[in-house]
């Protein structure tokens, strides 16, 4: 606080010699205390993360740098006006102006630097896009808030009113500042502050300027992100989302003809349109249901080498085809939407669901079934506008949308909506109809029980732990949603005329510190139902590879074009592939009789290699092996293909 109090007096003391500037030079100094001493904290925080880097000290060396960057653009908008506002004549307003600037800009990095620790806790990284995204959703982010993160919450409007009264009480002297400086003074130094700050915020000499990438110096992604300051990841994040769908460039470069060539596309109208030739020959294809499981990683399956809390997902299991090594290609909903309904390959871009290029005439199952004279519908137990989720199905194919308003007298009402037992309740309802009706039908339910604060009625399991809400008794009362639904559906008449896929979309808290946390990647996936037979699939296998898996297996001859493999038509010795989008990281996951072989795409940097060893959930940095430059190649052309089918609107159905 004396600190404080001496910087408070150099400051205001110094006003004739820093003249119209002042108040920007307070701000450079108090931001680089308040977000240095951030950083010090979370960095003592996550303490042995950080030090197994063995970079503490350029760490915060280049948190400085950062900061800085981050300083100098909060004083760009009032340096541009300077020359124009601080002349003598104006210099009462240019006061006001900058006192009002300073104050707001102060409290808003204190406010973001304040909400990180929770940010970091749910997410493990700082605040990022996510953090931008979710302001569209103000009811169900608050509810969230107000019922799971409470301490988060107060702790945040605390730090924030009490550096709002602080600095009113700091920058007082300057709204009583006289105009000590002649305009041809100020015009002549203008130029020389102006450079200055141009340099600081381009923080380089080299051919580009600083940005996230530069500070990527360790293989853990959120020892990495606390180099940064919360404002700058947020402001990156913003400027990134207006150029996401060109995303993939981040990588490198390659020709049209060589993405074409190592995908196996073709340059036509549709270059991945193929011929589904189905696994299974049937009279009438089967209808379809898919039971997509909010944040249900491997970790809470046992025998993926997880905790013992899906005692009825453990039993499904031995009734149907079980994948023992499914690999999600993302750490977000609307990314595992994206996969498992579209069969669409992951970019650096946001998911399909949320693009604009994607809201009409992008393929989906729905779509595709549709014409096949199915019903389509989504079911989900809160908001369907939550993420586009409604905009998007009802523009590709889906015909009925159903959301929390359509629950009569629901069991349990949390924060994201209708429990997992409403709606699977609500999901049985509705193939009773469908099946009475004799129409075919295709029906994707998207839980959310598995979500954070992690809400569901009491009375129905017997607890994991204590207190009640936490994850691995909200992933329990989950499984035991799903232990109800299929005790019904097995009685059912619509049973043997369908086939079931439960899947989740993406793992909870996906974390480590290795360039891709593979481990976190891994999910369930069970294939049951109609005349399925027991079976576990070994190989590798990306999200992308159900909706094509599970067409061959209903009987549905059509044309489509994705590109995931149909895992119920493969040799016994095939070796799958996998692909993952982590942040701005892309893994591309070969098996081979030697072990998984990994190469991880980075922005500005150089692919990385190595092993993932899946027994002990870990992915090795290894050395460059001499199919270096195949593998990375492939792995380019892989993340290249879709962002190119996107941008050209290719990914669809033939016209």
């Amino acid at each position: 606080m004396q600190f404080i109090k001496n910087l408070h007096t150099f400051i205001w003391h110094s006003a004739n010699k820093l003249g119209p500037f002042a108040p920007l030079i307070a701000m450079l100094l108090l931001g680089l205390i308040i977000l240095s001493a951030a950083r010090l904290g979370l960095v003592l925080w996550k303490f042995e993360r950080v030090t197994a880097t063995g970079k503490l000290l350029e760490i915060l060396l280049q948190g400085i740098r950062v900061d800085i960057i981050q300083l100098s653009l909060l004083a760009l908008i009032p340096l541009l006006l300077a020359p124009v506002l601080a002349i003598k004549r104006l210099f009462k307003f240019w006061q006001i102006f900058t006192y009002a600037w300073v104050i707001l800009a102060i409290v808003l990095l204190v406010f973001l630097e304040a909400a990180t620790p929770g940010f970091i806790g749910e997410y493990d990284v700082r605040p990022n896009r996510i953090f931008v995204e979710y302001l569209k959703y103000p009811n169900e982010v608050f509810s969230m808030l107000w019922r799971g993160f409470k301490v988060d919450v107060f702790a945040g409007l605390g730090f924030t009113l009490l550096a709002l009264w602080a600095m009113r009480r700091f920058m007082r002297p300057w709204l009583s500042a006289s105009p000590n400086w002649s305009n041809k003074k100020l015009w002549l130094v203008w130029p020389l502050i102006f450079l200055i700050t141009a340099f600081a915020i381009r923080s380089s000499i080299g051919h580009r300027p600083a940005n996230p990438a530069l500070f990527a110096i360790t293989p853990d992604s959120m020892v990495n992100s606390l180099i940064l300051n919360s404002g700058y990841s947020v402001i990156y994040a913003v400027y990134s989302l207006r150029h996401e769908s060109k995303s993939s460039a981040i990588y490198g470069k390659m020709d049209k003809a060589d993405i074409f060539k190592l995908t196996g596309a073709t340059d036509i109208d549709i270059p991945t349109l193929k011929t589904l030739t189905p696994s299974v020959k049937r009279d009438k294809p089967l209808n379809l249901v898919i039971i997509l499981q909010e944040s249900l990683g491997a970790g809470f399956v046992e025998s993926l080498g997880g905790k013992p809390v899906t005692p009825n997902l453990e039993k499904l299991k031995e009734q149907g085809i079980w994948f023992e090594q499914l690999y999600a290609t993302g750490t977000r909903s609307v990314r595992g939407i994206e996969a498992v309904v579209t069969g669409f390959q992951p970019t650096p871009a946001d998911s399909t669901v949320k693009l604009s290029l994607s809201q009409k005439n992008f393929f989906t199952l729905a779509s595709l079934l549709a014409k096949q004279g199915y019903s389509t519908e989504f079911i989900y137990g809160g908001e369907t506008h939550f993420d586009n989720m409604q905009g998007f199905f009802m523009g590709n194919g889906f015909q009925q949308v159903i959301g929390q308003k359509d629950y009569k007298n629901p069991v349990f009402v949390g924060s994201w909506g209708a429990s997992d037992e409403d709606l699977l309740n609500k999901t049985h309802e509705q193939l009773l109809q469908h099946h009475a009706s004799g129409k075919s039908f295709f029906t994707l339910a998207f839980s959310s029980s598995n979500h954070a604060p992690f809400e569901f009625p009491d009375g129905r399991i017997d607890l994991y732990e204590q207190p009640k809400a936490t994850e691995n008794n909200a992933v329990k009362y989950a499984d035991y949603a799903i232990g109800q639904f299929f005790e019904k559906a097995q009685k059912s008449a619509y049973w043997k005329n369908t086939l079931f896929l439960i899947v989740a979309d993406h793992d909870i808290r996906v974390r480590g510190n290795t360039l891709v946390p593979i481990e976190h990647f891994h999910i369930p996936g069970l294939i049951l139902g109609a005349d399925i037979q027991a079976k576990k699939i070994t190989s590798i296998a990306s999200q992308i590879d159900l909706p094509v898996t599970m067409l061959s297996l209903m009987g549905i001859s059509a044309q489509h074009p994705m590109t995931g493999h149909d895992v119920s038509n493969k040799p016994a010795d095939y070796l799958g592939r996998a692909m993952m989008q982590y942040n701005y990281n892309f893994a591309w996951m070969e098996q081979t009789p030697d072990g998984n072989q990994v190469v991880v795409l980075r922005e500005g940097k150089a692919p990385a290699h190595g092993i993932y060893d899946a027994k002990a959930k870990r992915l090795i940095e290894a050395a460059t092996p001499t199919n270096a430059k195949e593998i990375e190649q492939q792995a380019l052309a892989n993340s290249l293909l879709p962002a190119l089918l996107y941008d050209e609107q290719r990914f669809r159905l033939p016209k």
